[in-house]
Order: structure tokens, then sequence, then C-alpha cells
């Protein structure tokens, strides 16, 4: 899926704590995004489920492209909310097999956690890049 393998390049970005690769990933993820939308829009028996996670993507990914690249920090928030959207589609997708892991740092956000998705189990986080790279566990797999 287009979509989830763009957004790991977002996570990457910010696990490297770089601004310009993280938006750089966004403008890969949108158009990704789009597609899948576009795709919904025919599928009437899919549509009403995922569109708003759709929606809801787009907007949390135009409000981390407005931010300074060098305020990579502050692309974290909406990179959050977009981890959560991608889970929940690929939670009602039921999907199997797929290598995705979600993985929670809890000290992440002044100790409220946050959650991510990766391809490896093994933990590099995004939430705090090199300060904490190894922080967080293996909430849930689809693989």
């Amino acid at each position: 899926m287009t979509v989830v393998s763009t957004y790991y390049g977002l996570k990457d970005a910010l696990v490297s704590s770089d601004g310009i690769k993280a938006d750089s990933s966004v403008n890969k993820l949108l158009p990704a995004i789009d597609s899948f939308k576009a795709f919904l829009i025919t599928d009437t028996a899919n549509r009403t489920v995922f569109l708003p996670y759709m929606d809801t993507m787009i907007l949390e990914s135009k409000i981390l492209l407005s931010m300074d690249p060098k305020n990579y920090d502050g692309k974290r928030a909406p990179f959050e909310r977009i981890s959560d959207q991608m889970y929940a589609v690929l939670k009602k997708a039921d999907l199997k097999h797929a290598g995705v892991y979600r993985e929670f740092c809890p000290m992440a956000f002044n100790d409220k956690g946050a959650f991510w998705l990766s391809n490896d189990a093994e933990i590099k986080n995004p939430y705090f890049g090199k300060k904490m790279l190894e922080c967080g566990e293996v909430t849930d797999s689809l693989k």
C-alpha cells in the first residue's frame, strides 16, 4: 500500500530529526492519500468508513507542511495524529500479514505518550529521535 510506505518515509525523517526530509515525505504522502481517497469515492462499500480518516490525514499533513522545516519538534504533533488515523485505517481494513508494527513511546508529549507505525519491530522513536532513539515498545502488529 503506497500510503503506508510513504508514511514510513515521514516517520524515518522524524527519527532523524530532519524537518526538510519530513516535508519532502509529506509531499509524497499527500498524493498517495489523494489517490486512495479518489478510489474510495468510487467504492461505495468502504467510502463512509475510510474517507474521514483520509480527510484527517490530509489536514494534518498540511498542518505539518505549514511549519518551518527547522521546527521538526513541532512537526511531531501532526505526525502523531496522522499515525493514529493510519492505524485506524489499517485495523478497519483488517489487514493480515502486512508487517506493520504499532509502537508506543510513553514519554512523548510530556508523558502523555504517543503511537507510531513501523515496518520493523526494532524501536526507532520519531518523537525523540537521537535523544531517546530506543524509547518505546511494540503494542500491536499486523503481521
